[in-house]
C-alpha cells in the first residue's frame, strides 16, 4: 500500500514540504513509470562533469533564444552533440547495472563505465562531423564518402542505443522496422514493394540531408521545446505551481467531492508548466489523491481522476507541450493560431472529467474540503503573486507574434528575476524597485528594435543589467525565494528533463527519413483509404441513404482506424514522437479525404495523448495507482472512462471544424450549435457513466443517456434535438423523485 495514499492526516495543500519518505516515494514512482526520469547515480568526478555540462547546455539554449540562433545545421549539431553525449553519462544501460556500477573505480570513472564514456564521445564526434564539413556538404549529398558512411553508421547505432536508454525499447524498434523496410523493399508484396536502398544510400539520406536525423523534429526541440521545458522547471522552483494548486483549492475545494475537483483544476493549470502526464500526475496527485480518498472516493477512482486530468496538461494552452511547436513547423502557421485552435477542445476534456467527478460525488454524498483543509487564497496571492509575472510575460510575447523562443527567454529570465529579488515572507521596497527595474529592462530588450547590431547591443545591455543585479543584491543584502544555487540546479534539472525528448526527436527523424525515401506514407494512406471505403460500403447497405452519405461514412471509418493506430503507437512511445510519426503516415490519409490539415494534425495529436490513460500501457494511470494503492488496470479503465470527452471531441471537430475557432470556414452558427451540443452531450454522457443525475439511474436510463449523448455531440442541430428529446422522460422522473426526496449531498 502506498505510503502517500495511506496518510490520513495531511491536508490537501500543505504549505510545508513533503516528508523525505514521501518525496522518495514520488521519485520512485516517476522512475518506475517514466523511463525519462531513470537517472543513474554517479560519483565524483562524473557528478561534477555531468552537472556542468547540463548547465552549459541550458545556457547555450538560453543565450541563443535571446540573442540569436546559430546557423541551422550548426545549432542542431551542437544541441544533438550535447544531448546524445550526456545521455550515455546520465542514463545507465539497465536499471540493474545502474545500481551495481554506481561506485568510482578505474573501470567505472565516477560510476560511469568506460564504454559509456566512449559511446558518448562517439556520439559527439559523429554529430559534430556534419557542421564541420557543412561547407562541402552540398557536393557530398548523393555521393557519400567512406568517412561519411562510417560516421553516419556510428551515429545511427549510438542514437538508437541512446533512445533505448532514455525512453525504452518501443521507439528504437519502430525505427529499426522502418529501416528494414527501406533496405528490403523488393521483398515486400503488392503496394508496399519498392526498389530498396543500400546501406550507403540510407545513411546518405538520414545523415547528410535535412530529411532524416537532422530534420524538423530535432530542429523544433533545439529551437523551441528545450526552452519551454526549462521554463517549466524554473516556474515550478519559484512557486508558480504551488500558487496554481492554491487557486484550484480555493475555487473548487469547498464543493461536493472537492479534492477531485481541485485535481481537475490543479492538473490543468500545472499542466501548462509540465509537458509530462506522469510528472503532472505524481506532483499534483501527491496532494490530491490522499485528500480524495479521505473524503470518500474509492482508491481506483481517485487515482483515475488524477490520471485523466493530468493528461490534459499536454493539450492545454498556452504551452501545449512540444507538439504545438511541431505543428507550427509542419503547418507553417503562427503559434497564436495553434493556441486558439486548442482552447475549446481542451475545455471539453476538463469539463467532461469535472462532470463525472461531480456526479460521482453527488451519488455517494461526498463532502468538500473544510476551511482548515484549504489554503487561504488571499494570503497565498499576497505571498506568491509575483510568480505570475513570468507566465503573463510569456503569454503576452507569444500573442504579440514574436518568436516562441524569445517568449521562453523572457519567461526564464523573469523567473530568475522574481526568484532572486522577491521574498515569499516579506515585501521590502528595495526588492520591488529592483524587480520592476529589471523587468522594464527585459521588456525593452524584447520589444525595442536596436538596429543593425541588435544582438550585440542587446547582449551588452543585458550583461550590464545582470552585473548590476548581482551587485545591488549583495549591497542591499536581498534574499529571494531562491538562491543562486537553486538557479543552477534548475538549469541542470531542466537540461536533464529535456535529454530524452531530444533523443526521441532524432530517432523519429529516422522514421521520417524512411517515409521520404520510400514514399511509404502515401502507400499507407492508400491502404487506409481503401479499407475505409470497403467498411463504409458495407455499413451503407444497411442504412437509408438520407441518414448519412457514403463520403461521411468513409471518413468516419478512416478516423476510427487512425485513432486506433495512434493509441496503439502511443502505448510505447511519447506523445511528441507519436505525433510526428502519425503526421507522416496517417494525417495525409485524412487530408486526402477532405479534412483540413490543421484539423487532421489535432486529431492525431489528441489520440496520441490518450495512450497515457488507455490500458494496457496507461503510464499516467499506473503512476497514480501507485500513489493510491489501487489496482493499476482498474485505474486505467476508469481513467479512460473519465477521458471519454477527449475521445469524442476529435471526431466532432473533424466534422465541424468551427469548434477549433480558427479553422477554415468558421462561422458562429456552426460553432454555437456544435459547442452547445457538446456541452449537453458530455454532461448527459457523464451522468450515464456515473449512474446518477439528480437521483440514482436505472439501467435503461444509462443506455438511453449514452445513446442520446452520442447524438447530441454530433455536429447537427437535428441530432442534438433528437438526443435531447430522448432524455426528457429520464429528466422528468429524476426531477419528480428529487423534489419529493431532496438529496442531502
Amino acid at each position: 500500500m502506498s505510503t502517500i495514499a495511506s496518510s490520513q492526516s495531511a491536508p490537501l495543500n500543505p504549505h510545508g514540504a513533503l516528508s523525505p519518505t514521501d518525496e522518495k516515494r514520488l521519485q520512485q514512482l516517476e522512475e518506475q513509470f517514466d523511463p525519462e526520469m531513470r537517472f543513474r547515480p554517479t560519483a565524483p568526478p562524473a557528478t561534477v562533469i555531468v552537472k556542468w555540462l547540463l548547465i552549459v547546455l541550458s545556457c547555450f539554449h538560453y543565450y541563443t533564444a535571446g540573442f540569436g540562433l546559430l546557423q541551422e545545421i550548426t545549432h542542431r549539431g551542437v544541441h544533438l552533440a550535447f544531448v546524445l553525449g550526456l545521455i550515455f553519462l546520465v542514463f545507465a544501460a539497465s536499471h540493474r547495472s545502474s545500481e551495481a556500477l554506481s561506485k568510482h573505480s578505474w573501470l567505472t570513472p565516477g560510476g560511469v563505465p568506460l564504454v559509456d564514456w566512449l559511446l558518448g564521445f562517439c556520439c559527439v564526434a559523429s554529430v559534430l562531423y556534419i557542421p564541420y564539413v557543412f561547407d562541402d556538404l552540398a557536393f557530398r549529398v548523393g555521393n557519400p564518402s567512406v568517412t561519411d558512411v562510417l560516421f553516419g553508421s556510428m551515429l545511427f547505432i549510438s542514437l538508437l542505443e541512446a533512445t533505448r536508454r532514455s525512453m525504452g525499447w518501443p521507439l528504437p524498434i519502430i525505427a529499426l522496422v522502418f529501416t528494414a523496410y527501406a533496405l528490403a523493399g523488393p521483398v515486400f508484396p503488392g503496394l508496399l514493394k519498392h526498389a530498396g536502398a543500400s546501406w550507403s544510400q540510407m545513411i546518405n539520406h538520414q545523415y547528410l540531408t535535412s530529411q532524416g536525423i537532422y530534420g524538423v523534429a530535432v530542429g523544433v526541440v533545439a529551437t523551441y521545446v528545450f526552452h519551454f521545458v526549462l521554463f517549466g522547471v524554473m516556474a515550478t522552483r519559484i512557486g508558480l505551481g504551488q500558487l496554481f494548486l492554491d487557486i484550484a483549492s480555493s475555487v473548487a475545494g469547498r464543493y461536493a467531492g472537492g479534492p477531485a475537483k481541485v485535481s481537475v483544476f490543479g492538473s490543468g493549470l500545472f499542466g501548462m508548466l509540465s509537458g509530462s502526464s506522469v510528472a503532472n500526475a505524481v506532483t499534483v496527485g501527491s496532494l490530491t489523491i490522499p485528500a480524495m480518498i479521505r473524503v470518500g472516493y474509492k482508491r481506483h477512482f481517485a487515482a483515475a481522476v488524477e490520471a485523466a486530468a493530468s493528461t490534459g496538461g499536454q493539450i492545454t494552452p498556452p504551452v501545449l507541450g512540444a507538439a504545438a511547436f511541431l505543428m507550427v513547423e509542419f503547418l507553417n502557421l503562427p503559434y497564436q493560431t495553434i493556441v486558439a485552435a486548442a482552447v475549446v477542445p481542451a475545455f471539453m476534456h476538463f469539463f467532461g472529467v469535472f462532470m463525472q467527478v461531480h456526479f460521482e460525488a453527488k451519488r455517494y454524498g461526498l463532502r468538500g474540503l473544510t476551511d482548515e483543509e484549504m489554503p487561504k487564497l488571499r494570503e497565498s496571492l499576497r505571498l506568491r503573486w509575483p510568480t505570475l509575472i513570468p507566465l503573463v510575460l510569456l503569454i503576452s510575447i507569444l500573442v504579440s507574434g514574436r518568436t516562441p523562443y524569445l517568449a521562453a527567454f523572457v519567461g526564464i529570465t523573469s523567473c530568475a528575476i522574481v526568484g532572486l529579488t522577491t521574498h515569499a515572507q516579506n515585501n521590502h521596497t528595495k526588492n520591488w524597485v529592483l524587480m520592476v527595474g529589471l523587468h522594464v529592462l527585459l521588456i525593452a530588450l524584447s520589444f525595442v528594435d536596436w538596429g543593425a547590431n541588435s544582438e550585440f547591443i542587446k547582449l551588452g545591455i543585458f550583461a550590464i543589467g545582470v552585473a548590476a543585479t548581482v551587485g545591488l543584491s549583495r549591497l542591499l543584502k536581498i534574499s529571494g525565494r531562491i538562491s543562486y544555487g537553486v538557479l543552477l540546479e534548475a538549469l541542470e534539472t531542466g537540461a536533464k528533463y529535456a535529454l530524452a525528448v531530444g533523443a526521441a526527436a532524432a530517432t523519429v527523424g529516422i522514421v521520417i527519413g524512411v517515409v521520404t525515401l520510400t514514399g511509404v506514407g502515401f502507400k499507407i494512406s492508400h491502404i487506409i483509404t481503401s479499407a475505409a471505403n470497403v467498411l463504409a460500403g458495407g455499413v451503407a447497405d444497411f442504412l437509408p441513404p438520407a441518414w448519412v452519405s457514403l463520403q461521411s461514412l468513409t471518413l468516419l471509418a478512416a478516423l476510427v482506424m487512425t485513432g486506433l493506430i495512434c493509441i496503439l503507437m502511443g502505448c510505447g512511445i511519447p506523445t511528441t514522437a507519436n505525433y510526428i510519426i502519425m503526421v507522416s503516415v496517417a494525417a495525409p490519409t485524412l487530408v486526402q479525404l477532405g479534412v483540413e490539415p490543421l484539423v487532421a494534425h489535432f486529431f492525431v495529436f489528441y489520440y496520441g495523448v490518450l495512450a497515457d490513460i488507455t490500458p494496457p500501457v496507461a503510464l499516467a494511470a499506473y503512476a497514480s495507482a501507485g500513489m493510491a494503492g489501487s489496482d493499476p488496470f482498474k485505474t486505467g479503465n476508469t481513467a479512460f472512462r473519465l477521458g471519454l470527452g477527449k475521445v469524442l471531441v476529435p471526431f466532432v471537430f473533424v466534422f465541424s471544424p468551427s469548434l477549433l475557432l480558427v479553422a477554415k470556414g468558421f462561422n458562429w452558427y456552426d460553432f454555437v450549435v456544435t459547442f452547445t451540443g457538446c456541452i449537453l452531450g458530455i454532461t448527459i454522457l457523464a451522468a450515464g457513466l456515473s449512474k446518477f443525475f439528480l437521483v440514482e439511474m436505472r439501467r435503461w436510463e444509462q443506455v438511453v443517456c449514452v445513446a442520446a449523448a452520442i447524438l447530441m455531440v454530433a455536429p447537427s442541430l437535428t441530432a442534438t434535438l433528437v438526443g435531447l428529446a430522448m432524455v426528457i422522460p429520464m429528466l422528468i422522473r429524476h426531477l419528480s423523485v428529487w423534489r419529493s426526496q431532496p438529496p442531502t449531498g
